[in-house]
């Protein structure tokens, strides 16, 4: 499982002024490792390097040794300056391949796919995220994989795990467990509603429920 951030949208639903955006943004990240979420991905490419650096650092120092692992969207310098976990390389980013000779030993790398020709060249990774799955409010149609399209990915991943991504929650993941997947990552699926719990409570009932319900739908017959 892989928790995407996106501050502003996590703001917007939790009532977070400005200010307060990488203190809701930490809470929300926390409370995934609390529970020994994967990955979390941090998504925040309009920060600027320092302050992107220094706040993935402040948290790669506070889930040191728990299970998950920190990753920075397509900033290898960062990742790497900040000792992340890993790095999460756009489709038309720079090879895994390249990445890993630059990298630290354990270090994950992760690359976002969107067809089966890109999954092939790209197998190499330590992981693939394919999307965009089913309908999102920022996609267009022509954008969607669906879950043949999902599938084909997965197919032509040559065993490296695939991770579907779109438009996906707990409800999603019977349907995702039967293509192959390994696992999902979301944004929105980790930010709570009015009316629903707490921000850490909620982000940790929900990677619990989700683990749950897709280690239940591997072990169906």
């Amino acid at each position: 499982m892989c928790l995407v951030t996106d501050r502003r949208r996590l703001g917007a639903a939790i009532g977070a002024g400005p200010g307060h955006l990488l203190d809701a943004l930490q809470e929300q990240v926390l409370a995934a490792a609390e529970v020994d979420i994967d990955f979390v991905q941090i998504r925040e490419s309009d920060l600027e390097a320092r302050q992107l650096t220094s706040f993935v650092r402040s948290l790669a120092d506070k889930v040191r040794g728990r299970k998950t692992r920190i990753l920075v969207n397509d900033r290898l310098d960062v990742a790497l300056a900040a000792g992340a976990g890993g790095v999460h390389l756009k489709e038309h980013s720079f090879a895994p391949e390249l990445a890993r000779r630059l990298a630290t030993q354990n270090f994950v790398i992760s690359c976002a796919v969107h067809t089966p020709l890109t999954a092939t060249a790209r197998h190499s990774a330590d992981l693939l995220i394919a999307g965009t799955v089913l309908p999102t409010v920022s996609k267009s149609a022509a954008d969607y994989l669906q879950w043949k399209g999902l599938e084909e990915v997965i197919g032509a991943a040559k065993g490296t795990p695939v991770l579907g991504i779109g438009g996906l929650d707990l409800g999603s993941i019977p349907r995702l467990a039967a293509t192959g997947a390994a696992g999902l990552a979301a944004i929105g699926a980790f930010i709570p509603t009015a009316g629903q719990s707490g921000l850490s409570e909620f982000v940790k009932k929900r990677v619990i429920d989700m683990r749950f319900a897709f280690d239940s739908a591997q072990t169906r017959p």
